[in-house]
């Protein structure tokens, strides 16, 4: 029986499932710095690392050039990300009967940020954010912090993401994985398109 459902936050509860945040950058500092950007984020990882907790936010930023790295985050987080209102309707209509859980490999101040903005944290037993417990999906480490911290065993557990390395990870512990097929990629399992579809596959479950 399905007492828990863990949601991806990038691609599920908001509508971006790979961000825009190099796009934005790239608004900010001229053509010819693009280069040391990209090669700061991918090669440098700096965007992994923070996204590890191994760098704050305003590090991250200043690192990349920011002179107000504060205004940036929220600016980035309010304006180049689009909330799922259907998020909010199925929330309101379930987290009452489910464990909700939070599992993102985010910044942890920029999740902290979203779910207080968007006033999401009324829903969530608890939230395992990649920055905070320096871990990220699809490292199973990750999944298990999620099942001790929501006191769920993995066959009363449902994970929803856009990643298929995430979902085989969750599988390989036993939780159900479904996708949320944002992009249109190849996948043999589970598919929703939407919160009314996740509706409908719980009511069968």
């Amino acid at each position: 029986m399905i007492r828990t459902i863990f949601f991806d936050m990038y691609g599920v509860i908001v509508k971006e499932s790979k961000g825009n945040f190099i796009p934005y950058i790239f608004q900010y500092f001229p053509k010819q710095e693009h280069e040391r950007l990209v090669r700061q984020i991918k090669e440098e990882q700096l965007f992994t690392k923070a996204g590890n907790g191994e760098i704050s936010s305003e590090h991250f930023l200043t690192l990349l050039g920011f002179k107000d790295p504060q205004y940036h985050m929220k600016n980035y987080l309010e304006k180049y990300l689009t909330l799922d209102e259907e998020f909010i309707t199925f929330a309101e209509k379930y987290s009452a009967n489910y464990n909700f859980v939070l599992v993102s490999n985010d910044i942890s101040e920029w999740s902290a940020y979203l779910t207080e903005y968007y006033r999401l944290n009324k829903y969530f037993r608890c939230k395992i954010v990649s920055g905070d417990v320096n871990c990220r999906k699809p490292d199973k480490r990750i999944f298990n912090i999620a099942l001790e911290g929501s006191k769920s065993k993995p066959q009363d557990c449902i994970f929803i993401d856009t990643n298929i390395n995430n979902l085989d990870a969750a599988a390989e512990l036993g939780i159900v994985p479904i996708l949320f097929d944002r992009d249109k990629v190849l996948y043999k399992g589970m598919i929703i398109n939407s919160f009314e579809e996740l509706e409908k596959l719980l009511h069968k479950r």
